[in-house]
Parts: C-alpha cells; structure tokens; sequence
C-alpha cells in the first residue's frame, strides 16, 4: 500500500511517500510544497494545489493521511492554515483517494509511543522506521510521520476486519 501524508502549511506543505507491506515500511519520496508569502492568498493556494497535484500524479499513493489543525491564539493565521489544509484535504479527493484524518498527538503516539512527543523526537523515530531516508526538512518529516501513522491505522483495521470476517 502506497500512502501520502500531508502536513499543511501555508508557507510550507510538507509531504512523504511511503509503501508499507505488513509491517515492513519503505521510504519513496518526501518534500516541501512552498508558497510565496508576497503573493495574494489565492495565488498562493492555487500554486499548493498545483504542487501536491503534481506530488500526488508523480507518486501515485493509493490512499492519504492529512494532520489536523490545532486552533492558536492568532485567528487570522489559524484561518490561512485552515485554508491549505482545505488544499492539503482537496487535493488527494480530487484524485479518488481516501483521506485520513490525524490529530497531532495521534500522529506522535502512533510514531513515538508518546503523544506529546517533541520534534526531534517525531523525526529521530521517522529515521528510525524508515533507514537510509533523507529528509527534506521538517515540514516533511511530519509528513512522512501522518503517513507512518495512517498506514500503521490501515493495517490495525485491516486486521480487525480479517479477525472479525473469519467468524
């Protein structure tokens, strides 16, 4: 199963493509999708939408995983990230796949073992879990650690509904 998460961000969307067979987890690609902060904030979702189509016509992930936004003090940034998460949701629907749904601590929980992990923390296990892997910075670690969690999530469901369809 190929599976792409997604970090959104306006400035910076990351992403990470990974395959996973059973338990065994391989690195494809990972990568930032960037937004001029100069340019209107049509243009600037419109050049996100076009790189993750991009992203996802290159990789072709069967199904995708997208971080929830946490709400901060600040309403107007909290309504710009809402707005490429939007992208980050419409883009991978708009090429016929299903879309994960994570909250951060989740994401930390499912990679870490603990869900108010820090960072470093996230990335050293992405490493971890995926050897060899170069990491296009932070942004796309994150992403890379939503696609480990979603395909860790697929794989538990996929179990259950073998364990429970053998009855």
């Amino acid at each position: 199963m190929r599976v792409i998460g997604i970090d959104p961000g306006l400035r910076n969307l990351g992403w990470g493509v990974i395959e996973a067979e059973g338990v065994r987890l391989r690195h494809v690609a990972n990568g930032v999708c960037r937004s001029d902060p100069s340019a209107t904030l049509a243009a600037r979702l419109l050049d996100l939408h076009d790189q993750l189509t991009r992203v996802i016509t290159q990789y072709a992930p069967q199904t995708s995983a997208v971080e929830q936004t946490f709400v901060n003090k600040d309403a107007v940034a909290t309504l710009k990230l809402g707005s490429a998460r939007g992208i980050a949701l419409l883009v991978p629907a708009q090429a016929g796949l299903d879309v994960g749904e994570y909250a951060p601590n989740a994401v930390k929980k499912a990679v870490v073992g603990v869900g108010k992990a820090a960072k470093e923390q996230v990335d050293h296990m992405v490493r971890m879990q995926l050897p060899g892997v170069t990491i296009a910075g932070p942004d796309a670690a994150d992403a890379l650690a939503i696609a480990i969690c979603h395909a860790f999530h697929c794989q538990t469901a996929r179990s259950m509904a073998l364990a429970g369809g053998g009855r």
